[in-house]
Order: structure tokens, then C-alpha cells, then sequence
């Protein structure tokens, strides 16, 4: 029997709820606060140029591919993808920079020129990464934590030393060069922990990085939310922007209605895509699974000041992706999870799409997006922006040598208020819930609420985890709950 299904906010994982749930018969409608779809990933335009706000790294392409394979359909059919070479590049002390290409004959040369033997060892490192990588797609991501069963499978015993173990102990043991460390530790920060926090397991990010590449999608990652957004109002979903959802309201144990602008809207099924602790916010306090001093002693992945650059030149010194490591890594590290300040030398990244992709910015100009990764709820002011726009800017100019600061033509900066503000988001955090030990799988908050029935969520705070192709997973793990619960 057709049903009514309430979706609150248009990120991804609410984007690929939602084409689950219509294509399976239902009526589905999603509400989003903000006045464009995609949350953290939307897009913004000013002066001619084209910013992605949140997400620019496109990999784990085969998630996007198996998603859109669901509806008989693939990314081609919707965006067109580029493969970067290279990938990226890091940047170190003294400006040393190290490019990762987009075959693993380059990446073995590059490691072998900074520390000899370092290619063999990466090809057994490697090795592992792809098994484990292998192991976590088709054994455990697309489970939906549930129960810690779900993790005992054949293949998943013999990987139960990688959980007691971190990448962190994994690379020092076989590494050298602290360069070579901090560009296999680097991939796991997408997971929003230290590297020294992250099960072994979770070195299948590596393989994501040199196995499967990174891509640019053409015209931005918001043309990854347009495709999903074409998909699912192709299947008949209804998207309402400019609604912001008041309270979920719960009868007999059962949520029913939401109240979005002052107006009740019934429903059958309401899940949340929204921030998990806000969601449970617009219960009342009786209905809410997670106390406050649940959420306060779980560790968040980080924050970020971003600034969205335009410039009036190109850039020539600088690829499409450019990680700036030329200071303590595992120092800022510790401003974000251990002392929780604003850290004394930071780590920043710089990413200009319009160096592969010239119609996000005008003609002879350059757009640019420069994030530093902070610890969320730190006090955010414009002094405090300024004062760091100063520092990567100076560093970037230092580091490339090539003059930019005196030719932005349009700045926008956005931090800890921004994301309260337009996502609701807890302390203000970027991408959730880190995947620590003790945050993973069915240790994460459930997808479906224990104390109301027809209650779900779904996105970054549960399974399972941050990042953009765990977001569309989240979405189908969800929706499978949802229609599982329909036919009971």
C-alpha cells in the first residue's frame, strides 16, 4: 500500500532515501530549511564564479556507480567525470611538493626517489589496503549496524587484528620518511579521526586514493546533487526548499506529523537526513534516544574554516587538489582532538576546480576554496577568520612562490557559526561522527529510533559515517529498513 514519506533535509543520504523509497511505490517529500538542495554539499555563485561549498573529493567512484546501477542508471548518464592527474599534490617544509598521479607505476617511482625500498613496502601495503577495501564494501558498509553480528563473517575474522591495531602504528612500522607518513595517514582524515585513533582496517582509504583515484565531476560536485535531484524527481519525489521543519510530533508512540512553517504536515514515515542531534531536538525530551552527555562525549570529526576565493589571474603554481603540510601534523591534530583550540600552525588545504574545469570561473581567472580543519565548537569570530586567512595565504605565497593576495577579486569565508546556522549542526562540526573503535557500526546511533515507531534518520552521525559515498549508503541502508518495516 502506497505511503507517505517525510524526509527532512536534501543531502545526499536524504537525496538517495528518497529515490529508494519513490521508486518502491511511495509518495515522498523532502523538506530542506535552506533555499537550495544538497546541505553541505550545495553550491555557491558570485561575480562568475562557481563554488562547491562542502565536498570536493570525488572517490569511491564504484559507490556512485552501484547507486545510480540501482535505478538502471549510471553517473554518465547524468555528469561527466574527469580523472585527475595528478590526483593531487602535497606540499612540505621548505616547499617541497610530491604529486600523487593516477597509476600506481607513478606513485611506486615517487615513493622510491623520496625513500628507498619505500615502493616494495607500498606494494604490500597496498595489497592489504585492497583486500580490506575489498572486505569493507561487500562485507560491512552495506549492513546497517544493527547488531555486532552483522560483523562476523569469514573474511571479517581474519581481519579482526586490523581493528586493534591504527594506521598510524602501521605506517611508522614500515616507513621512513615522515613526508611518505603523512601521505598515507592523510586519507583517513576523511574519516574525521587522528590516524592514531583509526582501526588498521580503515587503510582501505588508501586504496581509495592510489587504487581508485581521484575525479572531478564536470561543472562541480553539485552536479552530483542535481543528478540525484533529477533522479528522484524522475521517480516522482517532491523536494520543498525554504521549509523549515519546527517539530516532529509523535502520537500513541508513533511519530505522524511534522510541523514545517507553522503548517502540520501527516505522515506516515518521517525520516530525519538532518543533523541527529537536532532532529532529536524537535522531539520532546521523553521521545529522544541520546541524552546530552551522550553527544558531548562522542568524539566529532572536525570542523573547518573555509574561504571561497575568486581571483583575478590564473594560478599557476598549484594543481587541482593541494594539501599544505609543512608544519606539525600530528600537532594541529591534537588542536582538534585532544587540547580543542585553534591551532598555532595549521594545516590547510587549497583546491581550484577551474584549473580542470574553466567554466567555474571567468575567463583568465582562477576559483579557489582554502579550508583549515579545526576542532568543532571553538569560538568563531571575524577577527579570528581574518587572523588565519592571513597565515594560508602568507604560507601559500611563501610555499609556491607566486603572488596571490593582491589579486582576490571575491572572498567569502564560513566556519562553526555558518554550519550551526544553515545545517544545525552539532558544535558546528563539518562531517559528523568520526570513526573511531568505539563509533563504528553498531556502535554508531541507529538508524531507526528505539522508542518511536515510523521515526528513522539517516546521514553522516550514524552508519555508516562521514563522507560522501558512506551519505548515499546511509540513504539505501535506511530506506531498507523503512520498506522492511511497511510489510511487517
Amino acid at each position: 500500500m502506497k505511503k507517505k514519506i517525510t524526509i527532512i533535509g536534501s543531502g545526499f543520504s536524504s537525496l538517495a532515501a528518497a529515490a529508494y523509497l519513490a521508486k518502491a511505490g511511495h509518495e515522498v517529500h523532502i523538506f530542506e530549511k535552506n533555499d537550495t538542495i544538497g546541505g553541505r554539499a550545495r553550491q555557491h555563485k558570485a561575480k562568475g564564479f562557481t563554488f562547491d561549498m562542502g565536498p570536493s573529493w570525488y572517490w569511491m567512484p564504484d559507490v556512485f556507480e552501484r547507486f545510480f546501477a540501482d535505478f538502471n542508471k549510471k553517473p554518465s548518464d547524468y555528469y561527466q567525470l574527469e580523472r585527475l592527474n595528478p590526483g593531487y599534490q602535497v606540499i612540505f617544509e621548505n616547499g617541497k611538493k610530491i604529486k600523487i598521479g593516477d597509476n600506481f607505476e607513478e606513485i611506486y617511482e615517487v615513493f622510491e626517489a623520496e625513500e628507498k625500498g619505500a615502493s616494495i613496502k607500498l606494494q604490500k601495503f597496498i595489497k592489504e589496503a585492497q583486500d580490506n577495501y575489498k572486505v569493507a564494501i561487500e562485507k560491512l558498509v552495506y549492513k546497517p549496524g544493527l547488531s555486532p553480528l552483522e560483523l562476523v563473517t569469514p573474511e571479517t575474522i581474519k581481519k579482526l587484528n586490523t581493528f586493534f591495531s591504527t594506521v598510524s602504528k602501521d605506517v611508522d612500522k614500515e616507513f621512513e620518511s615522515e613526508n611518505l607518513k603523512q601521505i598515507l595517514k592523510f586519507p583517513v582524515l576523511f574519516l574525521g579521526a587522528k590516524p592514531s585513533e583509526t582501526p588498521s582496517f580503515y587503510n582501505f582509504m588508501n586504496y581509495a586514493d592510489f587504487g581508485l583515484g581521484t575525479w572531478h565531476p564536470k561543472g562541480g560536485f553539485f552536479a552530483v546533487v542535481q543528478a540525484m535531484q533529477n533522479l528522484a524527481e524522475s521517480l516522482g519525489v517532491k523536494i520543498h526548499t525554504n521549509s523549515d521543519v519546527q517539530k516532529i510530533n509523535i502520537e500513541d508512540k508513533k511519530a505522524k506529523s511534522i510541523k514545517v512553517n507553522d503548517e502540520i504536515i501527516e505522515s506516515d514515515i518521517i525520516l530525519s537526513g538532518a543533523d541527529y542531534h537536532h532532529s532529536e531536538q524537535l522531539l520532546d525530551e521523553k521521545y529522544r534516544q541520546y541524552s546530552e552527555s551522550y553527544w558531548d562525549k562522542k568524539v566529532f570529526a572536525p570542523s573547518s574554516l573555509l574561504f571561497y576565493l575568486g581571483f583575478d589571474k590564473k594560478i599557476k603554481n598549484a594543481e587541482h587538489h593541494n594539501l599544505f603540510f609543512d608544519v606539525d601534523f600530528d600537532a594541529h591534530a591534537d588542536s582538534i582532538y585532544s587540547t580543542k583550540k585553534w591551532p598555532k600552525e595549521p594545516l590547510f588545504y587549497a583546491n581550484f576546480t577551474s584549473k580542470t574545469d574553466s567554466d567555474t570561473a571567468p575567463e583568465g581567472c582562477e576559483n579557489g576554496f582554502f579550508l583549515v580543519p579545526i576542532a568543532p565548537g571553538l569560538e568563531d569570530t571575524n577577527e579570528l577568520r581574518e587572523k588565519y586567512y592571513g597565515i594560508i595565504m602568507d604560507r601559500f605565497e611563501k610555499l609556491t612562490g607566486e603572488k596571490i593576495k593582491d589579486h582576490v577579486i571575491y572572498k567569502k569565508s564560513y566556519c562553526v557559526n555558518d554550519f550551526v546556522k544553515d545545517y544545525n549542526s552539532y558544535k558546528g562540526n563539518a562531517y559528523g561522527m568520526a570513526n573511531t573503535l568505539l563509533q563504528t557500526a553498531f556502535l554508531r546511533p541507529k538508524l531507526k529510533s528505539k522508542k518511536i515507531d515510523g521515526l528513522f534518520f539517516t546521514g553522516q552521525l550514524t552508519v555508516p559515517g562521514p563522507g560522501v559515498p558512506p551519505a548515499l549508503i546511509s540513504g539505501k541502508l535506511v530506506s531498507q529498513l523503512i520498506l522492511k518495516s511497511l510489510q511487517s
